[in-house]
């Protein structure tokens, strides 16, 4: 009987509280409504015959309650059906959206006394939803019951989940993904005091280990082999596939999906987060049945597409969307007084920055950060035993402003906001959480190729084919020496038979009459050149005999580092600047063509050189290992997906309570292993072992979809 009573008086006394935050939150509403009234000229809620205090006053009361009502239960219809416009759209609509609320409300208080112009209910809106927003946090404060249920709402959390382990249950672990951050970048950051909830981490509870990136360090590999334990067959951000016709783009819905059913073929298993975990603004699922803004789930139909399910979990709360929407105008405003600052100053090096950039940065920045941290949010305090976010604020800023500097420093202040913010709900979860903080990449500075050379990789390989070239490029000294070489050594193999093969050299010269396009595709400063109608991977002399200057301009230009071609006599080989003919077998870190290139280079050429689907030609860029520096074939003065520099190195930071990874830690995959061992260190999510995961990836939907892959819009 007692705990009957018990049971039911705290049922009330919940109710109650509730019921008065309710009515503080009205009142609170009421007042700023009669202040902006008083402040704004175009705001009224009085005829013009003047009404007395009281009947004011309870317009206000009227059209506050149910501006609030019709927040409550209009808002969340009206934000999911703009789901299905693009996201940079939603946050420039939020304002009028909960403007025409407000319409409506004073529209439906009798006597439709409340009067306001349409740009200044704008305004009005705006500030209620915020003021209101305050009040409700700052009377939960000290209610943890009330604290979690709303940020269960943020991620579509209706009540806790139990969690077993008594009263002292076993901890869960946060994998928090800072894209784009490289070990230097961080470690400077907490020496400059950027970046203070970091800094007393690793002052007391924390370590951090740098690792290394496979060749192709960008998120599309490091992020594959990270929650789904292989990123074999990935050998750049972006690659065609003579095979199947296909260009696979690692951030393009259809080829995530793709790549994330052949890591769960190859591996046999759903991937980290299989068993009670959660992911959250990542390129691939890991496994998880938890999902928001999850890539490879967008190539989903109907129900079961889940993508943009994290966007109305954080839209359906209004002063959500307007606290969102005003830091996201205020992102653009960054972004263009920063690159008209650049410009002004004539910083060097730079890249354009105009267009819908700056909606694309503030959507990375804003957006996307606060739709992730919300579901964090809300995944620790529902218990979640496993989750992994990435937060991709860094590495947008830094492609466009370089890893260092200003407005980088901006960036990273921010995210240990974050971080501290996202520790700090950690402590109202219901079990203790053991916070990995980890990158996926780092990024190096320099000029672009086009920048640096006055042409792009493509431009430079159709006049090494002696293909047509814009005028432009014709009178660059790169383009007009690899114009020379490829008119030279055209002439030359039609005149004489190469070493004495005759069918070949009469093959080579039909070719000649009708000279194939290469595919060009930069990925960062790694290049990737294909010929589409020659089937399988061509070899060193197939090449030479279609175009004989090709590889020579190519290893010969002083923004290029090294080649990668396989070879008829020697197997695959390296071509660097020197003339050197390097078999894949013989290279070496520290000599060669890779010396510079940083330790791990040469494995990491080895390994990818085994793809199935590696290009005719791999092209890495020049490095500067005093400066640090190389060129990216995009448009990006901080650039990854290569070898050289930061970009190589990013980093790990990890709880001491959990057991120390290895001293040499290469390679996405050797991260995976990692991280595996800590959640069974924890108790946690058991990744199933290869016999029983991969039944289990099909019980649970793991695949994202049925049959072949849908084609990309590109191709």
């Amino acid at each position: 009987m007692g705990k009957v009573r018990g049971r039911f008086t705290g049922r009330w006394r919940s109710t109650g509280g509730a019921l008065l935050r309710v009515l503080v939150v009205w009142a609170v509403s009421t007042l700023t409504m009669l202040a902006l009234a008083g402040l704004l000229p175009d705001f009224r809620l009085r005829s013009e015959d003047g009404e007395s205090l009281t009947r004011t006053a309870l317009t206000a009361a009227t059209g506050a309650g149910v501006f609030g009502l019709l927040s409550a239960l209009v808002w969340p219809v009206v934000v999911r059906a703009l789901l299905l416009v693009p996201a940079l759209v939603l946050g420039l609509l939020v304002f009028f959206l909960n403007g025409s609320l407000l319409l409506i409300a004073l529209w439906l208080v009798p006597d439709s006394r409340g009067v306001v112009a349409p740009e200044t209910a704008v305004v009005v809106a705006a500030v209620m939803s915020a003021v209101a927003s305050a009040t409700s946090t700052g009377l939960a404060v000290r209610d943890d019951d009330a604290y979690r249920r709303r940020l269960y709402r943020l991620a579509d959390r209706r009540r806790p989940r139990a969690v077993t382990g008594g009263p002292h249950p076993e901890p869960g672990t946060l994998f928090l993904q800072l894209d784009g951050v490289g070990h230097r970048v961080l470690r400077d950051a907490v020496r400059a005091g950027l970046m203070p909830t970091v800094a007393g981490w690793l002052d007391t509870t924390h370590r951090l280990t740098p690792w290394r990136t496979d060749w192709s360090s960008q998120t599309g590999a490091s992020q594959l082999g990270i929650l789904h334990g292989s990123n074999e067959d990935v050998p750049a951000f972006r690659w065609y596939e003579k095979d199947t016709g296909r260009l696979m783009v690692s951030n393009r819905p259809a080829s995530a999906v793709e790549l994330q059913r052949r890591a769960i073929a190859r591996t046999g298993d759903g991937g980290l987060l299989t068993l009670d975990g959660a992911s959250r603004g990542n390129l691939f699922s890991g496994g998880a049945d938890q999902l928001a803004l999850v890539l490879s789930m967008a190539a989903r139909r109907g129900r079961a597409n889940r993508s943009r399910s994290g966007y109305f979990a954080y839209f359906s709360d209004p002063a959500n969307a307007v606290r969102t929407a005003g830091s996201f105008l205020a992102e653009v405003f960054r972004e263009l007084y920063q690159s008209v600052r650049a410009r002004l100053r004539k910083e060097t090096p730079r890249v354009p920055r105009g267009g819908l950039y700056p909606f694309v940065r503030a959507f990375a920045t804003v957006v996307e950060r606060d739709v992730v941290v919300a579901a964090v949010m809300g995944d620790l305090l529902a218990g979640r035993t496993a989750v992994y976010a990435d937060l991709v604020a860094y590495d947008e800023v830094a492609h466009h402003s370089g890893p260092h500097g200003r407005d980088t420093d901006q960036v990273l202040h921010r995210l240990d906001r974050v971080i501290a913010l996202i520790a700090k709900v950690a402590e109202h979860a219901p079990r203790p959480y053991r916070i990995v903080l980890l990158s996926d990449h780092g990024q190096s500075p320099g000029p672009t190729f086009e920048g640096a050379y006055g042409l792009t990789l493509k431009d430079l390989v159709r006049a090494g084919c002696g293909l047509p070239v814009p005028r432009r490029v014709r009178r660059t000294h790169s383009g007009a020496e690899a114009r020379d070489a490829a008119r030279d050594a055209l002439l030359s193999a039609l005149h004489r038979p190469v070493d004495g093969r005759e069918e070949e050299a009469e093959a080579a010269r039909q070719l000649r009459g009708r000279p194939s396009e290469p595919m060009v595709l930069a990925s960062g400063n790694l290049g990737l050149v294909s010929f589409p109608e020659v089937p399988g991977r061509m070899t060193r002399e197939q090449i030479d005999l279609r175009h004989p200057a090709l590889l020579r301009t190519l290893a010969n230009h002083p923004g290029i580092g090294f080649l990668l071609v396989a070879s008829e006599e020697h197997g695959s080989v390296v071509l660097d600047r020197d003339g050197r003919q390097t078999p894949v077998a013989e290279l070496e870190d520290d000599k060669g063509p890779l010396a510079g290139f940083g330790p791990g280079a040469a494995d990491a050429v080895r390994r990818t050189d085994g793809f199935p689907h590696v290009a005719d030609i791999m092209v890495n860029s020049m490095h500067d290992p005093a400066a640090g520096t190389v060129h990216a074939f995009e448009e990006q003065i901080g650039s990854h997906g290569g070898l050289g520099g930061e970009q190589s190195r990013p980093f790990l930071l990890s709880p001491l309570t959990l057991s120390a990874p290895p001293a040499v830690l290469a390679g996405a995959e050797q991260v995976h292993e990692v991280l595996r061992g800590w959640l069974r260190e924890s108790s946690g999510p058991q990744v199933p072992m290869v016999e029983d995961s991969r039944s289990r990836a099909v019980q649970e939907g793991l695949l994202p979809v049925d049959g072949p892959p849908g084609r990309d819009e590109s191709g």
